[in-house]
Formats: structure tokens, C-alpha cells, sequence
């Protein structure tokens, strides 16, 4: 049977301005204005942290582990999420989440943070060294940065299934949860000298499967690092998708993906559709052809469009469910959701784009853009074209194009506000968030799987969460309830 797929959303926002124009400086006065501003300077603790381990075996010699920089700003939040600098950029992680729906709002609930902390660090600052922050994926200078989704699978699945049956996927979806880009950033890109395509990301990538994350970028990442029990638990960890504003598109992106993991582990990687012969040129082939009528050859020597794969991986799924259910991913009028949402938006951008503007991103900029482009008479290479496409992703209410094209909302604004101060309660982020609020004066350090305390004598004591289904809110709020100090709580858990 497959597991629960526990999962959550990493997202790293794109930066402007600050003194000197410095985006790790700015980058940390954004973590430490939201820091000061929540009363909580827990750090990370980077005890554990194993980038290097390869889920193929030992790395090849060209393989390099992402740089963990233990030296900038991080910090942990009440709600169970992480706000730090990773590589010039501020980045929140969400929190561990138990459904696809909560895990988009948590994402969403990130933009409010860094909103908050935008705020915050611009009231400190003197006007011409105002930040902006956006939530997208490249700076238009050659430069991306990442949007990644983690998902819990069993470690009994052989890591060269999940590449034969998720690399279709990956290299299609784009089509329903791309959020589009005017023209290219990358040599192999300013080739092809696209007006627009239809994914941020989809150009910056070299290689089919490796560890790296941010140079020869993969489609499958083989990063083995679970932030679990690694004898039961793998981690997914997904690099290669665009930032959402569409709250619909997020729900989609998480939930096709958990609902195909669980199909994996259910039924194997031979019911999947054949993947590209080439996978990287169907990627970036999708990626430029906005009337997803370009077909890739398969390695069943049929020719698929990205649309011909997503239809047969929606029928995949929607079997399974029917079938089975989708108790892994959540509960079936949630799952059902996703299945109906999944389909009307890809049909929606093969016959009726209009229908679904509200919710793909890329349909949504793409009739901005082209609104823009015909009113001022431009040529499709104008740079008033590329900031259309940058204010699309501007994270200030006042100045965001995605506020005003009328994108599906799944949340009201009092649900994303609860969720920027308080933890799931289905996950171990439960009882992380919660001990944050609680003893933020006893608590040294957190991660994902463990809260370290310091009680004033005697050493540090760390308490373990290795499995992300236990220190919900179910398990631990009457334990939490009744222990007002991290020493009552620490007495309990030893009894």
C-alpha cells in the first residue's frame, strides 16, 4: 500500500535592491526583519544535514552536493516552516504537510511571511535602498533559482522505477502549472529566440538524473536525504517547477505528483507512459511550443505531445483513484478535487483557454502580455514585455499583475493568516511550531526531524521526530497543554 505522502514546498523569492544592491545582504535583513518581528531567533540546526548521499550509490566524479551555507541568516517559525538565505536568496520551506490542499496553503501562507518581512525591512531601510521581492524563478540575466516539492515515499520503491515513471510527468506537466516567461535566458535558449514559453524553469535544464541543484540541473534529483527514518522513509526531492501564484495550480502540481507516487508504489512503474527518448529536449521542446502541438519520440517509438502525456497520466490517476482511493494523498472529496481540477485544466489549454485563465499561470501572463503588446503596438523582444512579465510576480498587493487578472483563491484571507502563525496539526510540524511558541527561550536549535533544548544545566538535549506522522496535534496537544515549561515537557516525554 502506498504511505502517506507527507510533503511541502520550498521557494526561493527572487530579491532587488537593498544597500549596495547586495542580495545576500538584503536577503538577510529580510530573514532577520520577519525574525524580530515574530520574537523567534531559534536557529537551524544543521546536525544531520547529508546533501552529499546520492540515492543512486556513491556520486559520479561530475556530481557535486549542493553547498549547505550554515553562516547565513536562518530561522525557524512558529507555523513549523524555515525562513533562511540560501544562495543570495531568501527562502521559506513550509512546513510538513499531510494533504496537497494544506500543503498549498502553507506555500501561501509563505508569500504572506514575505510580505510581512518586506515590510518590516523597508521601514528600517532609506527609500533608495528600498527591496523588492518576487515569487518567480529567474532574474533575467541568466540566473535561476529554485521552486521545490518534497514527498515521502517508501524506501523499498528502487530509485530507478521512481525515474522511469516520473519523468513523464515531469517533463509535461508544464503545460498545466507552467508560469510562463517572456523570451530566454540561456545560450541554448536565446537560440530559439522564443517570444514567450510556457515555463520559467524548463531551459535551465542539462541532465536527466543528478544531485546538483543548481548547476547541470536534472530532471529527477537524486538527493538522498529523507530528514526521516532512512530505513523506512525516501524523500522526493523536486526541483524542476515554476514558482505559482495560482493558488489551483499549486494544489495540481502537488496532487497530480502525490497521486502518481502513489500509483508508483501501488502499481508499479510499468504502467506508465514511455518516456522522451530525449527528455531534456521534449522539456525544453514543450516548453517553447504554446500550441502543444510538438511530439517527442518515446522510447516506444511512438510520438507523444506533453498534452498526449498528461491525458494519459490523468487517466492513470483517475483509475487509481476509482480503483483504489486516494487515502495516501488525502481525503476523497479533496482527491477528487484534484482529479477534476487536474482535467479541466488540460483541456482547458488545448480547447478553451479563456475558461481557464483563472488558474494557469502561464495562460494568465501570456493574455497580459499579449493585451500589452497589442495596445502599444510592441515587437515581441521589447523590454516593456519582460517587466510586464516581472510585475506579474511582484509580491506587493499594489503592484502585483497576478493580484489583478483574477486568479482562483482556495483560501480566505483569515485562513492564510492562521496558517502564517500556527502549524499544521497533521504532521511533526505540529509539535515543532507549537515548541517554538511555547519555549522559544529553551530551544536552541530545530530542524526537520528534531528540537534541541537547552534547559540552563546540563547538556543540550535533543528530542527526535523521525517519523513525520507522529507529533501531530492528535498525539501531543494534551501533552503540550499541560507542560507550561520545555523542563515539564521534557520531565513528560522521559516518563
Amino acid at each position: 500500500m502506498a504511505i502517506a505522502k507527507v510533503l511541502g514546498v520550498e521557494t526561493e523569492f527572487g530579491i532587488a535592491g537593498g544597500p549596495d544592491l547586495d542580495p545576500i545582504v538584503a536577503s538577510s535583513i529580510i530573514v532577520n526583519a520577519y525574525a524580530q518581528q515574530g520574537r523567534t531567533r531559534i536557529n537551524w540546526d544543521f546536525e544531520g544535514e547529508t546533501p552529499d548521499l546520492d540515492a543512486r550509490g556513491l556520486p559520479g566524479l561530475t556530481s557535486f552536493a549542493p553547498v549547505v551555507e550554515t553562516h547565513l541568516a536562518n530561522t525557524v517559525l512558529t507555523n513549523g516552516a524555515r525562513l533562511y538565505v540560501d544562495h543570495a536568496h531568501p527562502e521559506y520551506s513550509s512546513p510538513e504537510c499531510r494533504t496537497p490542499l494544506e500543503a498549498t496553503l502553507y506555500d501561501t501562507a509563505g508569500e504572506e511571511v514575505l510580505r510581512r518581512a518586506l515590510l518590516a525591512a523597508n521601514e528600517s531601510l532609506e527609500p533608495d535602498q528600498a527591496i523588492t521581492l518576487y515569487k518567480n524563478n529567474s532574474d533575467g540575466k541568466g540566473n535561476s533559482y529554485g521552486t521545490h516539492e518534497n514527498y515521502l515515499l517508501e524506501r523499498e520503491v528502487e530509485f530507478a522505477r521512481v525515474i522511469r515513471a516520473m519523468v513523464p510527468h515531469f517533463v509535461s506537466r508544464q503545460i498545466i502549472i507552467g508560469a510562463g516567461k517572456v523570451g530566454a535566458e540561456t545560450e541554448d535558449g536565446l537560440e530559439t529566440n522564443p517570444a514567450f514559453q510556457i515555463s520559467q524553469r524548463a531551459e535551465f535544464f542539462e541532465e536527466v538524473v543528478g544531485l546538483e541543484t543548481t548547476l547541470k540541473r536534472p530532471i529527477i534529483n537524486t538527493r538522498d536525504e529523507p530528514h526521516s527514518d532512512a530505513e523506512r522513509f525516501r524523500r522526493l526531492h523536486v526541483i524542476i517547477g515554476d514558482a505559482n501564484l495560482s493558488q489551483v495550480a499549486t494544489l495540481v502540481k502537488l496532487g497530480s505528483t502525490a497521486l502518481l507516487l502513489a500509483v508508483l508504489e501501488d502499481r508499479g512503474a510499468e504502467v506508465f507512459p514511455s518516456p522522451p527518448r530525449h527528455p531534456v529536449r521534449a522539456l525544453r521542446l514543450f516548453s517553447l511550443d504554446t500550441t502543444l502541438l510538438v511530439a517527442a519520440e518515446c522510447e516506444d517509438d511512438r510520438q507523444r505531445t506533453a498534452w498526449d502525456f498528461q491525458d494519459q497520466l490523468w487517466h492513470l490517476a483517475d483509475h487509481y483513484v476509482e480503483q483504489r482511493g486516494g487515502d495516501a494523498v488525502g481525503p476523497p472529496e479533496q482527491v477528487r478535487a484534484i482529479v477534476d481540477q487536474w482535467r479541466e485544466m488540460l483541456d482547458g489549454v488545448r480547447d478553451d483557454r479563456g475558461a481557464i485563465a483563472d488558474r494557469v499561470d502561464w495562460v494568465a501572463k501570456m493574455r497580459v502580455v499579449n493585451g500589452y503588446q497589442e495596445r502599444y503596438d510592441l515587437a515581441a523582444g521589447d523590454a516593456r514585455l519582460r517587466a510586464i512579465d516581472l510585475q506579474y510576480h511582484d509580491l506587493r498587493a499594489e503592484r502585483s499583475l497576478a493580484q489583478r487578472v483574477g486568479l482562483r483563491q482556495l483560501f480566505s484571507p483569515e485562513q492564510v493568516r492562521e496558517a502564517v502563525h500556527n502549524p499544521p496539526t497533521s504532521t511533526r510540524a505540529y509539535f515543532r511550531g507549537q515548541c517554538v511558541a511555547r519555549y522559544p527561550d529553551q530551544i536552541v536549535a530545530a530542524n526537520w526531524d528534531s528540537v534541541v533544548f537547552d534547559l540552563g544545566q546540563g547538556p543540550l538535549q535533543r528530542v527526535p521526530m523521525m517519523d513525520p506522522l507522529r507529533g501531530t496535534a492528535e498525539l501531543t496537544s494534551d501533552l503540550l497543554e499541560t507542560c507550561p515549561t520545555a523542563d515539564d515537557l521534557l520531565e513528560a516525554l522521559d516518563r
